[in-house]
């Protein structure tokens, strides 16, 4: 059965040297579209057989990630923020054969933290990139839908609801618009009743923000699950109790550095799955991407994704 070796082993080494970049032309107010000749100059650098592919409309990164992974390319790129790698990592779960990046283009770029690179790239990490150093990341998993980075509920999804017209396309901006649509919220916002399911104890509560993440970073400044590890298993929930105005402040100003984990007001921790209920349609944002629902089931899939990180750069991985 040698020959059938051979050819297993054919057929595996012209997969890998399979690349596609799939690139969000509007991510970070048109950078994405900037990327794309500067990935070819670069896989040709570092000798990669690569393809390079723009999205057109809402949802093609996800289609175009699931055709080429039917076509037989290994290393599936995505090129743009949080929510572009959300569409990309929606047709790659659980797939053995199959490895995902990013390269950072969006604007906030949180969820590129948890794998030890940094907003844009230099000529140092594209070296990095293309040596291809894998880890196994978690994802969870909200009414079905994946999230690489983190959900949340209450205040951060309000000023995620900021951040779309009312056709719901995503509104252009810089950073500075999160810090006005962050600002209007702490003074217009109102708590809504939720119930918390575990199991038979149904517990109500009326928090000011409630977040389930893999990642630690929300928003570009914010440390909402400051001790989050992405491989552990587990996702860390943060739930911050109803608080008046100048109350809410102070805990902005806790959240910046991630020390509001301590505080009496804050109630955080680590779980696997995670029941909530509203008793009317609300916003959750999923990545930056906005969904309405009033039952949220929340669980976490161990090492769904295969990645390419930088073992040598901050990353938020357990390596024992």
């Amino acid at each position: 059965m040698d020959w059938l070796k051979t050819i297993i082993f054919y057929m595996d080494s012209k997969m890998v040297s399979k690349w596609v970049f799939i690139v969000n032309p509007i991510s970070g107010n048109g950078f994405g579209i900037t990327m794309a000749p500067v990935i070819r100059k670069m896989a040709d650098k570092y000798n990669i057989e690569a393809e390079v592919v723009i999205t057109e409309y809402k949802d093609h990164a996800m289609k175009l990630a699931g055709e080429y992974a039917s076509k037989g390319f290994r290393y599936i790129i995505g090129v743009g923020g949080d929510g572009t790698m959300n569409q990309v990592s929606r047709a790659l779960l659980n797939r053995d054969n199959i490895i995902t990046g990013i390269i950072p283009a969006g604007t906030g770029n949180d969820f590129i933290r948890i794998l030890g690179f940094p907003g844009r790239f230099s000529e140092r990490e594209w070296e990095i990139f293309f040596r291809a150093e894998i880890a196994e990341i978690d994802v969870g998993i909200c009414n079905g839908m994946p999230f690489i980075n983190g959900m949340g509920l209450g205040f951060d999804a309000r000023v995620v609801t900021e951040n779309y017209t009312g056709s719901g396309e995503v509104k252009q901006g810089g950073k500075s618009r999160y810090v006005l649509y962050i600002l209007k919220t702490l003074l217009l916002h109102r708590e809504r009743k939720m119930t918390i399911i575990d199991g038979d104890v149904r517990t109500d509560t009326d928090c000011l923000m409630h977040t389930i993440a893999v990642g630690r970073r929300f928003a570009i400044y914010f440390y909402l699950t400051p001790e989050a590890i992405a491989n552990d298993g587990l996702l860390d929930v943060c739930m911050i109790r109803r608080l008046n105005l100048i109350r809410k402040f102070g805990m902005l100003l806790k959240v910046l550095t991630g020390r509001h984990i301590h505080d009496s007001r804050v109630n955080y921790y680590k779980t696997d799955n995670i029941e909530l209920e509203f008793d009317e349609k609300v916003p959750c944002h999923l990545d930056g991407e906005l969904f309405f629902s009033d039952k949220f089931r929340v669980k976490c899939i161990p090492g769904a994704l295969k990645i390419i990180y930088n073992p040598s750069g901050k990353h938020f991985f357990d390596n024992r």
